[in-house]
């Protein structure tokens, strides 16, 4: 009988261990993200190959261990299957330690072990620090654009390991591909902007009138040739009128000038009038 209790109590314990070992560590990724954003968490920013993580894995699943007598949830993001909420944190060092309340994120700095953890949570500690502004707060709208450049970042390079796994191609030949794709895109997405500028801002109306006369002319010489032979003409025009005017303010400020020094307007003293001979004496 004692054996069959002592047995007992042996599997309790085991089983207890286990449920004890097990870590409460909530794993995050792009689709659950938003779950921190409700109660307070501790989320961990970590890639498997990097030492300080792994370093950091024990402490972490200990206090995770007691997430419940604290209040709070803990959670851990793996960056390399979830390229988008490190681009969206910001995250440029590994691990990267966030404390989030009611949707505001703060960064956590500090020792990196258990103690350090609960101190922190149990004596309020991340109310001395600033948290991240609005402009730059993960749920913000320029942040969901850089986290899609670092998604789209991650499919290239799937796609560069792709090539050269699969396909054999050598690295060089990889990203010829892609510097052609690229100039193939531009070309595209340049011509798509030019009709849209040619859509909102039209050419002016006067050319039409233009081309709509020459058409009714029925002249063989080009379009673009009689409008840009009109171009000049006008530009000719334009300053033959300004050196008319130029002439005629130039002949304006010299008699003016010539008044000024003869206040008295003796015709002789100007140069623009002749001096009469003298006759001689019969």
């Amino acid at each position: 009988m004692d054996c069959k209790i002592l047995l007992l109590f042996s599997i309790l314990l085991s089983v207890f261990g286990c449920l004890r070992a097990k870590p409460s560590v909530i794993n995050l990724d792009e689709d659950n993200w938003k779950r921190m954003l409700e109660d307070e968490w501790m989320v961990e920013f970590f890639a498997p190959w990097c030492p300080a993580c792994k370093s950091l894995t024990s402490d972490w699943n200990a206090f995770a261990d007691w997430s419940r007598e604290l209040g709070i949830k803990v959670g851990q993001v793996d960056v390399t299957t979830s390229p988008g909420l490190s681009g969206r944190f910001m995250v440029t060092a590994l691990p990267t330690i966030f404390h989030v309340i009611n949707g505001e994120f703060r960064q956590y700095r500090g020792t990196r072990d258990k103690n350090a953890f609960m101190t922190f949570i149990e004596e309020k500690k991340w109310q001395s620090i600033e948290p991240i502004p609005g402009w730059k707060s993960p749920q913000s709208f320029q942040m969901s654009v850089v986290s899609s450049f670092f998604k789209l970042s991650q499919i290239l390079r799937s796609v560069h390991n792709h090539f050269m796994t699969e396909y054999g191609l050598p690295s060089w030949g990889s990203y010829l591909i892609f510097a052609l794709a690229t100039i193939i895109l531009g070309a595209i997405l340049g011509l798509i902007l030019v009709c849209i500028i040619d859509f909102v801002y039209p050419p002016k109306p006067i050319y039409k009138e233009k081309i709509e006369t020459i058409n009714a002319k029925g002249d063989s010489k080009p379009i673009v040739e009689e409008l840009a032979d009109e171009d000049i003409k006008d530009d000719l025009l334009d300053d033959g009128s300004n050196n008319e005017n130029e002439k005629s303010s130039d002949s304006d400020n010299s008699q003016t000038t010539n008044t000024k020094l003869n206040p008295g307007g003796d015709a002789s003293s100007s140069p623009n009038v002749r001096k009469r001979k003298a006759r001689r004496a019969d």
